[in-house]
Parts: C-alpha cells; sequence; structure tokens
C-alpha cells in the first residue's frame, strides 16, 4: 500500500519517513505547504498518508488546534502497537515542539494483508494516552469513505469498512473513553488515480471535516 509524502517542514524537524519496499506516490495535484503554520497546535494524531491527507487539508483550511502532516506516509495500525516504535518516536518529536498533546486522534489505517483487530485498536488507543497529557481527549476513526462501488483496495476489499467498524466499537466501549467524531467521506473526484489518496480537492474536503469534527 503507498502512501503519499508529506511536503510540509514543521518547526525545523525534518520529516522523511522511510517504508522498506513501498514506492513513492505521485503527488501532483497535491496541497503543496513549505511553511507549518504554528498556531495552537494542541491536538496530535496518529496514522498512516490517509492521516497526512487530513491533516495537509486541515493545515490548509486554517485550521488551528491539529498538528500538521510530519511524516507518518506508510504508518498503519502495526506500526503503532509497540508503545516505543519509530512511529511513536516521530510522534514524540512533535511533542518537543508543541508539548504534550490535550487530544489525539487515532486514526486506524490498515495495509489488507495486515488488517485490523480490536485489540490492536486498544492498544493504539492506550498508547495514545501514554504519549499524550494526562486527561487527553481520545478521537478516533477509520480510514476515509468512498463512494457506493469504490474503495481502498490497498486496504482490502472491505478495508475502509473494517475500520470504520472497529472505531464505532471502540467509542460504544465505555472503558476505552473515546470518542468517534464522524466518518471522513471522500467523492470520486477528490480521489487520485490509486483509488485511496485524496487530490487537493480531496484534502480541501478532508481539512473541512477535520474542522468540523474537532475545530
Amino acid at each position: 500500500m503507498m502512501y503519499f509524502p508529506s511536503h510540509l517542514s514543521i518547526a525545523g524537524v525534518v520529516m522523511l519517513a522511510t517504508l522498506q519496499g513501498v514506492a513513492a506516490a505521485p503527488t501532483a495535484g497535491l496541497i503543496s505547504l513549505d511553511v507549518q503554520q504554528m498556531g495552537n497546535r494542541t491536538m496530535g494524531f496518529i496514522g498512516c498518508s490517509m492521516a497526512e491527507n487530513v491533516a495537509q487539508g486541515y493545515v490548509a483550511v486554517g485550521g488551528q488546534r491539529m498538528w500538521g502532516p510530519y511524516g507518518t506516509n506508510g504508518m498503519v495500525v502495526q506500526s503503532w502497537t509497540d508503545f516505543n516504535s519509530t512511529s511513536w518516536q516521530l510522534f514524540d518529536e512533535q511533542v518537543v515542539s508543541y508539548g504534550k498533546p490535550t487530544a489525539v486522534w487515532v486514526q486506524l489505517c490498515i495495509y489488507a494483508q495486515n488488517g485490523v483487530t480490536y485489540e490492536e485498536a486498544k492498544t493504539l488507543i492506550a498508547n495514545a494516552r501514554q504519549h499524550a497529557a494526562p486527561g487527553a481527549t481520545i478521537y478516533i476513526t477509520g480510514q476515509p469513505a468512498y463512494e457506493a462501488g469504490r474503495s481502498c483496495l490497498r486496504a482490502g476489499a472491505n478495508g475502509p469498512e473494517l475500520t470504520e467498524r472497529i472505531a464505532k466499537q471502540a467509542a460504544a466501549d465505555t472503558t476505552q473513553n473515546v470518542t468517534y467524531p464522524g466518518e471522513f467521506k471522500l467523492l470520486k473526484a477528490e480521489v487520485l488515480d490509486d483509488g485511496c489518496h485524496a487530490n487537493s480537492a480531496g484534502q480541501e474536503s478532508l481539512g473541512q471535516q477535520a474542522l468540523a469534527f474537532w475545530g
């Protein structure tokens, strides 16, 4: 599953996520920002480049609460289950710049061959709490949904639906104390030829959706 590189420089930290065996996807048509808009970035996030698409659009439309993209390309669920993984180390580099976040968005993002289990989702939630400020709000979603008849096949034939189902399960589980804000959606005209990632219009749409979800 190929995930797009970010074109954003964040707080002087060079972000280059390298995944063995994963080729870089084309970047034509993506929103490109040269400088991180700092703002009051009190909300972190974890996920893959699908989350990067959201963050890129969120910053582009003026969102001030959540971090911008920071190089999580290809970082699916299993990248975040180890509390001390390189993915969490990258997260902690953002903490150095912004402080421990008072909210974290957990995106369940998958490769078809690995999928995601509910136990893995709970591990991501627990790890997010440990890396965030005490009492932080945790939001959880799956990958974006697409128009009827379309899907991100790199996540599996019903991969996006699986991630949404488990996100909703976590939100319904009172022991997890997480919030499901809603489903991110992409229209046919907002998706690149790979069938998964947002084009510039899609990034803007995702950014506006994120603004509606958490400001």
